[in-house]
């Protein structure tokens, strides 16, 4: 597929967006202490917010094709982000739980249909370069969230503070992606026709009887797993498990977010000069081994290291099957592809996670390490069979041509 070459205000803006959508979730986990005091809150009520911020993300994935033959991207992140800003606003003034919850709701909307528009946008007009570094500035602002709800909240002001600095943040990038909207490519809807020929485009309901599609969506599902798993629980597992001290344990949780944003941003470099299957193999082959470091646990270091490589091979797998999506998946159902791959990732984002909190209580934190590897030689197959399988996808009656 033919992919123009971007205005640099469209890369800007893209980038921009993408920042928007790390930065409430880097906020949440500070924010959350203080969150559960003002309204007086158990420990697991986040768990409801949460159920009601992914709802609405997978809702605006799965219907992002439909929204995408509708609107132009530009048109549907102006929205979405206007949709994100209110949600954020929201946060700021709610007065009580219901309230915010329901803006949790609203937010989950918001930042689903950015999520699947940008990745829609990225996977018909640019190439993994541009995608690794798109979602090096997630990692980025999950960083800066963290850092600017501490900072708020050691000079005194309220968490309510911080969430109304983005809010007005989000506001200014809808802003600009109204005024914008007209730059913005109507062929990014890849489900519209655009054959050159009169054969009809196929149902989607065809798509499933395609095992490129199905292996993708497992494949993004298992991975976010992996990616969410082995940021979340390493604290955990050091500190309750292996008697690390609380501060040794956080620089080395962070050193694997830190590992996985400059990975990304070195992918970028990288990325057109390897092709997908060797990426990807390599990958998963360095998530395997820092696993095995992190399980064996010889010394805390090499833990540490394990976790480190961990995030360092995290990092090109996303952005590089976004952006290759094209490469297995007729043009007119890509729209359709990425919206299932990226609501398979928000429920993998979420399930792996919950699957280790069940199994560590039964088990205890250090089944984290062979549930992560079970993970990784899986992710593998589905993988390895993804690539073998790719030329089947491209069949006449999906045929791009």
């Amino acid at each position: 597929m033919l992919k123009p070459r971007p205005t640099l205000l469209l890369i800007a803006l893209t980038y921009a967006g993408f920042f928007s959508l790390g930065m409430p979730d880097g906020l949440l986990g500070v924010a959350w202490p203080s969150m559960r005091t003002t309204f007086g809150l158990p420990l697991n009520a986040l768990g409801t917010l949460l159920a009601l911020f992914t709802s609405g993300y997978l809702l605006a994935s799965l219907c992002s094709s439909w929204l995408l033959n509708r609107m132009n991207v530009g048109v549907l992140l102006a929205l979405s982000c206007l949709a994100t800003s209110i949600s954020l606003f929201g946060y700021s003034i709610a007065s009580s739980w219901i309230i915010l919850i329901a803006f949790g709701a609203l937010g989950g909307l918001g930042a689903g249909a950015i999520d699947a528009g940008l990745n829609t946008y990225i996977a018909n007009f640019h190439t993994a370069r541009t995608s690794s570094w798109l979602h090096a500035c997630y990692g980025a602002a999950t960083t800066t969230g963290p850092a600017m709800m501490t900072a708020a909240l050691a000079s005194g002001k309220s968490w309510q503070f911080s969430y109304a600095v983005v809010a007005a943040g989000q506001l200014v990038l809808a802003l600009s992606f109204g005024l914008s909207h007209k730059l913005w490519p109507d062929s990014t809807v890849s489900n519209k026709p655009q054959t050159t020929t009169d054969k009809p485009i196929a149902p989607s309901r065809r798509l499933w009887q395609l095992p490129a599609v199905w292996l993708s969506v497992a494949i993004f599902f298992v991975y976010t797993g992996i990616e969410s798993t082995a940021g979340a629980w390493p604290y955990s597992l050091f500190t309750e498990a292996r008697g690390v001290s609380s501060k040794i344990a956080g620089i080395g949780a962070s050193v694997y977010w830190g590992c996985f944003t400059g990975g990304r941003i070195v992918c970028g470099f990288v990325a057109n000069r390897f092709s997908t299957q060797r990426l990807v193999r390599y990958s998963i082959i360095t998530i395997i081994a820092g696993t095995i470091l992190l399980w064996i646990n010889l010394t805390s270091m090499l833990s540490f290291l394990g976790v480190a490589l961990i995030g360092l091979a995290c990092a090109p797998i996303f952005p590089t099957l976004i952006a290759t999506t094209p490469d297995r998946i007729s043009k007119h159902f890509v729209a359709t592809v990425v919206g299932l791959q990226i609501s398979a990732a928000v429920l993998g984002q979420s399930g792996l996670p919950s699957l280790v909190g069940m199994l560590a209580g039964k088990f205890g934190l250090e089944v984290l390490s062979p549930t992560l590897l079970f993970a990784a030689f899986l992710l593998w197959v589905l993988s390895e069979t993804l690539f073998h399988k790719t030329s089947e996808t491209k069949s006449p009656g999906l045929s791009q041509n």
